[in-house]
């Protein structure tokens, strides 16, 4: 049996390879401690460690571990998946959506960091609990998933009303620009929330499809934890790709690209 770890700011993701199969699971990164006794308490074929937290496991263990370079562990790990899907493309951006949202060029060779911008999982996190005091990330997007935009959100649609707008009605003009115009409303806890889903995947869409513009490919990869429990998310960022021209790709188990490449960069 071989493990991979990505060890993130957030979560900690595992995969874990043998000639039956794969397995994919995610530990708390509050949890570390667990997760280094529990590589401790059995025997691999090899461990290998990606991510921030990499080194605070590599040193707690009583055996010897491989550390790589995350990016190139995510991209060897996405190029897996990718093709396991049935996806064969070979030139694409991809946007790892953690804690933040790392942007990165595949050229068919190799990968290239080409950005990143703060919005994310963590922007959710916390932005989430200032408008709704809820803590737990699986309660939060939850409760987005219920949510409507149009009273606080303002869209292009809305300011054009009657008039046909000469670019998309549904596109957003301005992300909580609607609330002013609608202080006799009750904005819900779950109305709040779905908007900022909505800010966090319209502005990491916007940051991809810009990229994606520059390295001159349609093709735009998304993976990460942030899409854990969360289908809004999801749908805002591949809806807004469709919408400025550009054609998304959702991975499935995207979020554990890095723990997987790890074990195939050994």
């Amino acid at each position: 049996m071989k493990v991979g770890i990505d060890a993130g700011g957030t979560l900690i993701k595992i995969v874990q390879e043998s000639q039956q199969g794969r397995s994919y699971e995610t530990e708390l990164t509050t949890n570390i401690s667990e997760v280094i006794a529990w590589l401790n308490a059995n025997t691999f074929e090899s461990i290998s460690l990606t991510g921030g937290n990499a080194g605070v496991i590599a040193e707690n263990l009583n055996t010897e571990a491989k550390i790589f370079v995350e990016f190139d562990a995510s991209s060897k790990g996405l190029g897996m998946l990718l093709k396991e899907q049935g996806h064969h493309i070979n030139e694409y951006i991809f946007a790892n959506v953690g804690t933040g949202t790392s942007l990165h060029f595949f050229d068919g060779q190799q990968q290239h960091r080409v950005g990143g911008v703060g919005t994310g999982g963590g922007m959710i996190q916390g932005l989430g609990y200032l408008l709704s005091q809820i803590t737990d990330y699986e309660a939060l997007t939850n409760l987005a998933q219920s949510g409507d935009r149009d009273t606080i959100d303002l869209k292009v649609k809305h300011i054009y009303k009657d008039t046909e707008p000469p670019i998309p009605g549904e596109l957003t003009a301005a992300n909580f620009g609607n609330v002013l115009h609608n202080l006799d409303v009750e904005f819900s806890p779950a109305n709040k929330l779905a908007s900022v889903v909505g800010i966090v995947g319209e502005v990491i869409t916007t940051m991809a499809i810009t990229v994606a513009r520059e390295n001159k490919t349609e093709n735009v990869v998304y993976i990460g934890s942030s899409f854990n429990n969360n289908p809004l998310l999801r749908e805002v960022i591949e809806d807004y790709t469709v919408l400025r021209g550009f054609k998304p790709f959702y991975i499935e188990n995207g979020a554990f690209s890095g723990a997987l490449g790890a074990i195939y960069l050994s």
